[in-house]
């Protein structure tokens, strides 16, 4: 019996496109994410289908993309191989918004979370690859327009989850798709003209976008951005990376400023672990920021676990984020 392409439980589907070769596939079931399996026969004609789809939705020279294909969304990445052969891995992305409650999040960490929506400034949501960072940033801006309305942008290549419309009653959001590495920046600088509350970044991947990114965040606006990172000290200093090259030193001085939190995201099979690190809003001599501007991020990884224990305390209001941090002794 052949089974349609939505019935197989995969995160990752790995086809080829050039010939016919046997597919492969990992599972979204629990314990199985690490392993790479064969598409079971019933799925074959599913996917013999869907290497069509693709082979037709992508243009020749296009390596990124995205298709709708029999009710399953994917993103695309195609690459040839050393041997010649043509590959595409999808990666399925679901149709359904995710609801920031439901993601397995503490709810000292959750409601602190929420709270971050009637902020301004940077909200990095950093990981490693496949770790959720884009379903908790999707997650955390449908909280934000659900509860406080407003205007939101968001910049994607490709768009991965369908938000374009009403969010609650005040929220409105518009999608831009990117085309090219160029686009980026100028998308951004673009999206500040429509007055949004909150901007969505996919991904800051060149300097002008993570300059024009900066400058939205100091700017009056709710920025929330993925940042690819093997630990959270890394995504601060990836963003400073690509900044300086684009702004020179001084973003450091910018990047203290604008930042509200950081969320380090990693996948266990309870759920997500999170390390999680804010600001406290209206106060340039927070230590957090501090240590940006002083170049000395390897020390913020102690702050977190101080922010961890404070927020796991029942005694903390979470809707009143702010609390004096003891400085850290330095050398």
């Amino acid at each position: 019996m052949s089974l349609s392409l939505d019935d197989l439980p995969f995160i990752d589907l790995y086809v080829r496109l050039d010939k016919v070769d046997r597919p492969m596939f990992r599972s979204k079931e629990r314990g199985q994410g690490r392993l790479s399996q064969f598409v079971p026969d019933d799925y074959l004609a599913a996917v013999e289908r869907f290497g069509v789809a693709v082979t037709s939705a992508m243009r020749e020279e296009a390596s990124d993309g995205s298709i709708d294909f029999e009710g399953v969304r994917c993103r695309l990445s195609r690459q040839k191989m050393s041997d010649g052969s043509v590959w595409v891995c999808g990666r399925r992305i679901n149709a359904i918004l995710p609801d920031l409650g439901k993601l397995g999040f503490e709810p000292h960490i959750y409601n602190h979370m929420k709270s971050l929506g009637l902020r301004e400034g940077l909200i990095l949501v950093s990981g490693a690859t496949g770790a959720g960072k884009t379903t908790t940033a999707v997650g955390l801006l449908a909280e934000f327009m659900r509860t406080n309305g407003g205007t939101a942008i968001t910049i994607e290549d490709p768009v991965e989850y369908m938000m374009r419309g009403r969010h609650g009653d005040f929220g409105q959001c518009y999608q831009i798709e990117v085309e090219s590495d160029d686009d980026w920046a100028i998308c951004l600088k673009r999206a500040l003209r429509w007055a949004p509350r909150y901007i969505y970044v996919g991904e800051i991947r060149t300097p002008k976008a993570a300059e024009q990114m900066l400058r939205a965040a100091s700017t009056g606006h709710t920025v929330i951005t993925t940042v690819h990172a093997g630990a959270p000290e890394e995504a601060l200093m990836g963003i400073l990376f690509l900044a300086e090259q684009a702004m020179g030193p001084g973003c450091s001085n910018m990047l203290a400023a604008s930042l509200t939190a950081l969320i380090y995201q990693s996948m266990k099979e309870s759920g997500p672990f999170i390390r999680y690190l804010y600001t406290e809003e209206n106060a340039p001599g927070d230590p957090v920021r501090s240590l940006i501007r002083e170049g000395k991020i390897g020390m913020i990884s102690t702050y977190i676990d101080r922010i961890s224990a404070r927020l796991a305390n029942p005694g903390m209001n979470p809707q009143a984020p702010s609390f004096p941090l003891p400085p850290i002794k330095k050398p």
